[in-house]
């Protein structure tokens, strides 16, 4: 079996596919791209970074010399003798507390669901997301002062990049605001959740902190997606906007803990390819077999979800981890959607419908067409440059707050595009560098995983599942391609509009820029935690 594997055009086509290109103009070329140095790395920026860390340091001296420094070591020596009598206490402080916070964040939603629908803590639910913002910043600033931490001062070019954003947002919030709390709200909405970048970039040590937070967030998408599958199974009850009266072989559509299919599909998205990494990453047959199993619930549920922008958003993702990690995956992924939309035919009526005139009826009367032209109308009868005015259409803080009336011919609903929605708020100015963001997003991205294995021994394995064993390389893949899935899936949803996916996009892209820019910093250098795993 293992020869006629070997010698099919399964695998042929994509080896030699490998092999044209290892030796073309094409690969020098993007070498030499992706080796390109950050320039924030010796930009204006990264001084600034250093010296608020030496006067973070600064202070903390200051701190050793007055009464305080006594007090504080009293209240560390009873905390440490509490700890240490406690057999549960005692296991858990042998975790750092920056990777603890690592394991909260990657709970995010649990978290959030816990609180908001079991315990029933709507106050606290409402503020939590902010707290734990605020336990982030005085846990990096805490680590700062420490002498031999570095982590403060990782200027990076797409830090910088969203700093400019923010800024962009706030000239717009400042000029075009006639209701100034709504603005201010819109604004909230737009960037806060981006600082987990700037937070979970200086929270991560070491590979250990990495590991952690990589397979805290897999395992919550794999149960997660465990759970969706059980709600397909008995037929969970969905609103019946959800579905329309001509698809009536879609009998329900999974949601698990996010409360809407969409998302729950972007979530898929996101993590589906960090799954799959894992297959290759993995040395036990124990895990590939694990990680191979958690991407078929993960695939299935997001069939189940019937988010047809998902299922675009896992075609774009599974195609960018496939170019990186094995060839054969563009093939075996066209037999599967060939076979899926022989075999279930209520997932071709659903993709098939898109084509109809009922279709193309529904989406001017309510669907997407007539939300995006009358985006576009509020947009003209204001400012195209500065935007109708951020939270006032398109987004949760607008349906929140209905400044307009609402008449035969307007009404308020999500834009169902967040792009779409960006420009109507805030103008072509903020969608510009919205998109620049983006754009170094992208570059921050192919460089990012090209030099997380430039250190990386390949095994002589021809097998893909074998030869990149322990490669970060695959990790980073995994979350670069996992993260441009969403992107691609916002051109149809409003996916940044749930705090938990902006926060985990964010929270994930740092994970990937410290793989592919300052994990080798931090201790051993990734040949060196290959040859100690043999």
């Amino acid at each position: 079996m293992k020869t006629i594997l070997e010698n099919s055009m399964l695998t042929r086509f994509p080896s030699a596919m490998s092999r044209g290109y290892r030796h073309s103009g094409t690969r020098r070329l993007w070498t030499a791209f992706c080796e390109t140095k950050d320039p924030a790395e010796t930009s204006g920026y990264q001084r600034f970074l250093r010296k608020v860390q030496n006067m973070l340091r600064t202070f903390a001296r200051w701190g050793e010399n007055g009464a305080s420094h006594g007090v504080a070591s009293a209240a560390g020596r009873l905390s440490t003798g509490t700890v240490r009598r406690s057999l549960i206490l005692s296991k858990m402080g042998r975790i750092p507390l920056h990777r603890w916070f690592l394991v909260l964040f990657a709970l995010y939603l649990p978290v959030e669901y816990a609180l908001r629908d079991v315990l029933g803590l709507t106050r606290i639910a409402s503020i939590w997301e902010e707290l734990l913002i605020a336990a982030g910043v005085l846990l990096v600033l805490w680590r700062g002062m420490r002498s031999g931490n570095d982590s403060f001062a990782r200027g990076n070019l797409l830090e910088a990049a969203i700093l400019l954003y923010m800024g962009v947002g706030l000239l717009l919030m400042v000029l075009n605001r006639p209701f100034p709390a709504v603005a201010l709200a819109g604004y909230r909405a737009q960037v806060q959740y981006m600082v987990w970048f700037f937070l979970i970039l200086r929270l991560l040590e070491d590979r250990k902190d990495a590991a952690t937070l990589y397979g805290v967030f897999a395992a919550v998408v794999f149960f997660l997606s465990l759970h969706g599958i059980y709600q397909y199974a008995v037929g969970v009850e969905i609103p019946a906007s959800w579905v329309s009266q001509t698809e009536t072989g879609v009998r329900t559509r999974v949601f698990s803990l996010t409360g809407s299919p969409n998302i729950f599909g972007s979530l898929i998205v996101m993590a589906a390819p960090m799954l799959a990494a894992l297959m290759y990453y993995c040395k036990t047959a124990k895990w590939k077999i694990a990680s191979l199993l958690a991407v078929g619930a993960a695939c299935l549920c997001i069939l189940f979800t019937f988010s047809r922008g998902a299922w675009v958003g896992l075609i774009v993702a599974v195609v960018l981890f496939a170019l990186y990690v094995d060839k054969r995956l563009l093939l075996l992924m066209t037999g599967a959607m060939a076979g899926i939309l022989a075999a279930v035919p209520s997932i071709t009526a659903r993709l098939t419908y898109l084509f109809t005139t009922d279709y193309a009826e529904a989406s001017a009367i309510g669907g997407r067409a007539l939300r995006w032209q009358v985006g576009h109308d509020l947009l003209m009868e204001n400012s195209p440059w500065l935007g109708f005015g951020l939270g006032r259409f398109g987004g949760a803080v607008a349906m929140n707050n209905q400044l307009l009336d609402e008449t035969e011919t307007f009404r308020y609903f999500y834009m169902d595009n967040y792009y779409l929605k960006t420009l109507v708020e805030m103008g072509y100015l903020g969608l510009i560098f919205f998109l620049l963001v983006l754009a170094v997003f992208a570059v921050s991205g192919f460089r990012a995983v090209h030099r997380s294995g430039a250190e990386y021994e390949t095994a002589e394995s021809k097998d893909a599942l074998c030869r990149n064993i322990g490669n970060p390389k695959l990790l980073t893949a995994g979350i670069f391609s996992g993260l441009s899935g969403v992107l691609v899936h916002c051109y149809f949803e409003n996916i940044f509009e749930e705090p938990y996916m902006m926060s985990y996009f964010w929270g994930l892209a740092a994970l990937m820029i410290y793989l592919g820019l300052f994990a080798k910093k931090s201790g051993k250098t990734i040949s060196d935690d290959r040859r100690a795993s043999q």
